[in-house]
């Protein structure tokens, strides 16, 4: 067991060395090591230090024992490999994709509506109703781009829809953009 604990480095991240998650197959390893190695090989122009630091992430995650007794140190906090715990509160939860999309929908929705009510119920006197809506909106387009993102990080790695982040900027903003004026239309009717 010391022989395999003196392979790995507990402190290095080689999932994210390799692009890979932690629950990543055998197959999904070692073939995004393939593609990372192809680009960062220093006979086609990359970095011999990437390159050592693939070959080293690589050697770990294909072991299977190996990777297996890296995922065990990692989990284990370090004050907690030298006998010492803390005391303190775990760290707030990931409120997951749906959150993030359910979110910025309720977000949206209520700005939305608040305008429309200020705006079709003659209370012009409200107004600062009305800027409280436009800020909610506002939110709620911070949210939906938080949102857009975290579904494109929850996509595998092989996914070609994860490539494209910059079509997606786009259609998100043409999205939001084509949204406002409707709402300006709708408002000005």
């Amino acid at each position: 067991m010391q022989f395999a604990m003196s392979q790995f480095d507990s402190n290095k991240d080689y999932y994210g060395v390799l692009g890979v998650d932690k629950d990543a197959s055998q197959p999904e390893i070692e073939r995004q090591y393939k593609r990372e190695a192809s680009k960062h090989h220093p006979d086609r122009g990359g970095s011999e230090e990437r390159m050592k630091s693939l070959n080293e992430a690589y050697g770990v995650l294909k072991d299977k024992s190996l990777r297996t007794s890296y995922d065990a140190t990692r989990r284990r906090p370090a004050a907690a490999r030298h006998g010492f715990t803390p005391v303190t509160t775990p760290a707030a939860q990931e409120i997951g994709v749906l959150g993030h999309c359910l979110s910025a929908w309720l977000c949206l929705t209520a700005g939305a509506f608040l305008l429309l009510l200020v705006r079709f119920q003659w209370m012009m006197f409200l107004w600062p109703l009305a800027v409280l809506a436009v800020l909610v909106l506002g939110f709620g387009v911070m949210l939906a781009r938080s949102a857009m993102i975290a579904v494109n990080n929850s996509l595998p790695p092989t996914n070609r829809f994860k490539r494209h982040t910059k079509i997606q900027e786009v259609a998100f903003w043409a999205v939001i953009v084509s949204g406002g004026y409707g709402l300006y239309v709708i408002m000005t009717l």
